[in-house]
């Protein structure tokens, strides 16, 4: 791929969303951050936003608007766009173990979101008499054996890829959502997630804001 280093992105992205935040973190670590015109945008499956569905028919961000593809949506995908526009070690390895290691952390961080959001809609989001108590004990019980299989197995020590960067990411938004802690009983996890926070690209992102939902008829 062969964009110039003067070509501006535009990133449709959103303050509290674990994706969105993803592929500003993953920019930063590439070194190529600085190409990102992020437009912060508000989405909801319960409030339309126009603009974001006019680039992306599942109404979601992140979405990158991109010179040769167009708008191009998914975090994954975007990380992979990203990575092609730099000079460096690559972030989501081309081939080999090594693959195959990052892209099970990131499906494991990916699920982590999937579940916290899933858990936040029994306990929060949805109104009180929808609520359905086993999906909330199933999705709770899925970020706890996430975390445990994370303890246990995960290799921190790796160069940092695509799957440390959704890790991160995940338990940062878990912890900005205050959902089931992750830190306790897991001395391994915690140091590795408390040292990645301090990361430069990590302090240069934050999450803040509150999803916007339409009001309950």
């Amino acid at each position: 791929m062969t964009t110039q280093a003067t070509d501006r992105l535009t990133l449709h992205s959103q303050s509290h969303s674990p994706y969105a935040r993803k592929t500003i973190v993953f920019a930063h670590e590439a070194g190529i951050a600085g190409r990102l015109a992020i437009i912060d945008q508000e989405t909801s499956p319960t409030n339309r936003n126009p603009e974001i569905f006019a680039v992306n028919p599942l109404g979601k961000v992140p979405v990158l608007i991109t010179p040769e593809a167009g708008a191009i949506f998914d975090s994954l995908v975007i990380c992979d766009y990203l990575d092609g526009l730099h000079g460096g070690r690559r972030l989501i390895p081309a081939e080999g173990t090594a693959r195959w290691q990052a892209l099970r952390l990131h499906a494991i961080a990916q699920g982590l979101c999937d579940a916290g959001i899933a858990l936040r809609w029994e306990t929060l989001r949805r109104p009180e008499h929808l609520r359905y108590p086993p999906l909330q004990e199933g999705q709770t019980a899925k970020l706890v054996e996430s975390f445990d299989v994370l303890e246990r197995c995960e290799n921190f020590d790796e160069p940092v890829h695509i799957g440390h960067i959704g890790l991160a990411t995940a338990l940062a938004w878990l912890e900005f959502r205050a959902l089931p802690d992750f830190r306790s009983g897991r001395p391994r996890l915690k140091r590795w997630y408390e040292a990645f926070s301090e990361r430069a690209s990590m302090r240069a992102s934050s999450y803040h804001g509150e999803t916007q939902d339409r009001p309950a008829a």
